[in-house]
């Protein structure tokens, strides 16, 4: 078990992390999550003893890193693929590992195997793609066969079939009864890896629960309600009727409702009492990222800008007239949401769920940026080789 307490973090004036206190038990996949800048690959150093804390400690099986006798033979890392003697092959990079811990040479073959490195174990890592390389630092972190695991970004390069193997591979080792850190930004992946979260947002505590307890707190399930194309008296007549009875009612790009506040048997009944005829009724749960990116909306360091392309308009000579791209600017084109994607109101009783969830307090949503400048179309693009 890693066991953070009061984990604080300072590089002169800039404090990293700050009074971080968690645990990461064995038997499942502990998601450490947070924006860019938060603290994560800090707070994964000093548990590896990497960095030393300004104050509080971590511990991993009740002793510091440091105090861990033959460390790589109970803790498993992988921090930075590239991390790798490029003149070396894959094969002798873990076996100078291996006969640093005392691991028998064979072991070096198993792993190799395991993370699907063996056609290419004595070809130099410089030549390795990032993916391979992401499958050699796995190969390092299970060389010891350790029970304790911590994994920062692991999918990162790999190809979909690279993806899959890591997951059932992390899910693997949780079921083995072994204490499984994964850090990433990939919400989806995290959202079938990891049984449990940890979240952190400018070096802060934000959450430490269970997946679906996560997404239960920092968003609301909704119903989805279609009724038939082109009747919009009785679209008009349903939503009067279910905003009256308590429910919101909002519009989807492809012309479905979407409805919070109200359980499905109570939007059925409506209906039926308004004598609209429904074609679709069916209950929708937010995702794992929607549910994120309301949490930590208030927390995240770095947001990007529209680019205006300032200068860059060049008028048209002769006698085409206006055309869009150049010349004036045209007028804005109002944006359409994307399909599915509105912020969920705010967290309170959950129509579709047995207990009402627990509110979270939500940093107010960053103003919408300005619509982009048409593009110039007096460019073209060349490639590096034209060039």
């Amino acid at each position: 078990m890693i066991e953070a307490v009061g984990l604080t973090k300072r590089y002169g004036a800039k404090t990293a992390v700050y009074n971080l206190s968690f645990q990461v038990r064995p038997g499942a996949v502990t998601g450490f999550l947070g924006p860019n800048g938060s603290g994560k690959s800090t707070t994964m150093r000093m548990m590896l003893g990497l960095d030393r804390p300004t104050s509080g400690h971590v511990t991993i099986g009740g002793h510091p890193f440091r105090s861990l006798p033959n460390a790589p033979r109970q803790v498993g890392a992988l921090l930075d693929a590239k991390a790798v003697h490029g003149g070396r092959s894959a094969r002798n990079h873990l076996l100078s590992l291996a006969q640093l811990a005392g691991i028998p040479a064979a072991r070096v073959d198993e792993v190799l195997g395991v993370v699907g490195l063996h056609d290419v174990a004595r070809k130099r890592s410089k030549g390795f793609s990032l993916g391979m390389g992401q499958r050699l630092g796995i190969a390092a972190a299970l060389l010891g066969d350790p029970q304790v695991l911590l994994f920062d970004e692991p999918v990162n390069g790999l190809d979909p079939e690279g993806i899959l193997w890591v997951r059932n591979l992390m899910k693997m080792l949780a079921s083995e009864g072994r204490t499984v850190f994964v850090s990433s930004h990939l919400m989806s992946e995290m959202a079938l890896t990891a049984d449990h979260l940890i979240v952190i947002g400018r070096g802060q505590l934000l959450s430490d629960m269970s997946v679906k307890d996560f997404i239960s707190a920092n968003s609301a399930d909704f119903a989805r309600v279609r009724i038939a194309d082109g009747a919009q008296e009785q679209r008009e007549k349903l939503t009067a009727s279910l905003t009256e009875a308590g429910g919101q009612v909002m519009s989807e790009p492809d012309g479905a409702l979407r409805i919070t506040g109200l359980r499905l048997p109570r939007i059925s009944d409506l209906a039926h009492e308004s004598d609209v005829r429904l074609w679709e009724l069916s209950p929708h749960q937010a995702s794992l990222e929607e549910a994120y990116m309301r949490m930590t909306q208030g927390a995240v360091d770095y947001r990007s800008t529209v680019d205006q392309k300032a200068g860059l308009q060049q008028p048209v000579h002769g006698g085409y007239g206006q055309q869009p791209g150049y010349g004036a600017p045209q007028p804005p084109v109002p944006e359409m949401p994307q399909q599915g994607w509105y912020a969920p109101p705010p967290p309170g009783q959950n129509p579709y769920a047995g207990a009402p969830a627990s509110p979270v307090a939500a940093a107010p949503a960053a103003q919408a940026a300005p619509a982009a400048a048409p593009a110039d179309l007096t460019k073209r693009e060349t490639s590096e080789d034209a060039r």
